[in-house]
């Protein structure tokens, strides 16, 4: 289902549309010049496919710029700044304070010159087939032959460069790729984009550039030369290449999309580390994630008020629990908590603590709801991400998907959890190997017995 399509307003008055959707780090897709209608891409099987697998594990940011899709249209300029200025508003209007940057093709020149103006708002920057110098990323002979056809023909040019770019092998697709660029831009926006961004020459600011940098490269695109790749990666302090197999036109794919995850959960984990005063492989957090039982139903049958009261008594119960255990509130979200520890066996005391408060004070029989109030403990450990006072990753995700296996009144560890107390005196029932969802290899499950 297509998220929720939003406006941010610019410091110059532009209206840009933007969705968000997913609960992780947030990235921020910046696609060509000419390729950018966040409608009509979400009917691309390929983008949506893409896009809710990025979901399970960040916050995908896309906005039209100015001039493109649903965003404003006629406005007189465009430039690298005013590309920058809707990127801002995007961000401010989301309440981001630091974003991770992915910009294809020309777009990596905005992504870079922000980078070096803001770089507080800049976790990492991602540059696919990206030339920084003068003229436009899409360089080779073929481009130069297509030109010409821009002012002549627009809908000619566009099916000739969705064929160069696609191929012959997938008629359907190629149309699909000319359509997108037409519901894009007309034929004098396209123009007057890429002929902006080609313009900019930001190689002198390479040096500059202190943020994490991956260069990625297709490698047997028709458009594109690696030379450009390798040449950021010479010139940019913290930057690594990525040349990747095949020739899709897309530049958020999934083979695009293992490498950038990669890139920025291990920015992002150091960024972390650096937060929580942790080195490097040598430290943990244990995730504690609680999720109160038939919530929804609990405030139909007791009402508000009522409903109310007896959430601030669960709250109450909770946070008394993690400070008698060392435990740090990450968040609470109404029908549950995310808490980390420093400590396994803090975090297993602490839920037992917890669901023996719950059970002798709130356990007992209410209209509808036989057992009182019941919660579902999941716990993990690993190395979270830390986003603006809030925690993400793998580690998070896995601790939340554990939870909602338990059922009211259980505590469920991940396997890595329980090796971490073991000799500690704690009692498990083996639940076996189960899949969480969003996460590729299933996880030993275990009950703590309370």
């Amino acid at each position: 289902m297509l998220p929720r399509i939003q406006y941010a307003q610019t410091s110059d008055g532009a209206s840009i549309a933007f969705w968000a959707m997913g609960d992780g780090v947030p990235i921020v897709l910046m696609y060509p010049p000419g390729f950018s209608n966040i409608q009509f891409e979400w009917d691309i099987p390929e983008f949506r496919e893409t896009y809710e697998n990025v979901a399970q594990w960040a916050t995908v940011i896309r906005f039209d710029h100015r001039n493109h899709g649903l965003s404003e249209r006629g406005l007189g300029e465009v430039s690298l700044e005013s590309y920058e200025r809707d990127l801002m508003g995007v961000l401010d209007r989301l309440e981001i304070q630091r974003a991770h940057l992915f910009a294809a093709s020309d777009c990596g020149k905005v992504a870079l010159d922000f980078a070096v103006k803001y770089p507080g708002r800049v976790a990492s920057v991602s540059l696919f087939r990206t030339n920084a110098g003068v003229g436009t990323s899409a360089a080779a002979p073929g481009w130069s032959s297509l030109a010409p056809l821009l002012k002549k023909d627009w809908q000619l040019f566009t099916n000739l460069m969705a064929t160069a770019l696609n191929g012959l092998d997938d008629g359907e697709q190629t149309s699909r790729i000319a359509r997108y660029v037409r519901e894009s831009v007309t034929a004098e926006e396209f123009e007057a984009a890429n002929a902006t961004l080609a313009a900019v020459d930001v190689q002198h600011l390479l040096p500059e550039v202190k943020t994490p940098v991956l260069v990625l490269h297709r490698m047997d695109s028709p458009f594109f030369q690696i030379d450009r790749a390798r040449q950021l990666v010479s010139t940019i302090a913290d930057a690594r290449l990525s040349v990747l197999a095949g020739k899709s036109p897309f530049a958020w794919d999934n083979t695009v999309v293992e490498a950038v995850r990669s890139f920025v959960l291990e920015v992002a984990a150091a960024e972390n580390r650096a937060r929580f005063g942790l080195r490097s492989g040598t430290a943990f957090r244990t995730i504690l994630f609680t999720d109160i039982e038939q919530h929804g139903d609990l405030l139909r049958k007791l009402g508000d008020s009522r409903g109310r009261q007896l959430l601030r008594e669960h709250e109450r119960i909770t946070r008394e629990a993690l400070r008698a255990h060392g435990g740090s509130e990450v968040k609470s979200m109404g029908d549950g908590f995310l808490a980390s520890f420093g400590s396994a066996q803090r975090a297993l005391e602490c839920a037992i603590t917890l669901q023996r408060a719950l059970h002798e004070e709130l356990g007992v029989e209410m209209e509808g709801l036989p057992n009182g109030l019941r919660v579902r403990v999941g716990i993990n450990a690993g190395e979270p991400i830390a986003e603006d006072d809030d925690l993400f990753g793998t580690a998070v995700i896995a601790a939340a998907r554990i939870a909602a296996l338990a059922e009211g009144g259980e505590i469920l560890v991940a396997n890595v959890v329980r090796e971490l107390v073991a000799g500690k005196g704690f009692l498990f029932n083996d639940r076996g190997e189960q899949p969480l969802r969003g996460l590729e290899d299933p996880v030993r499950i275990w009950q703590l017995r309370w």
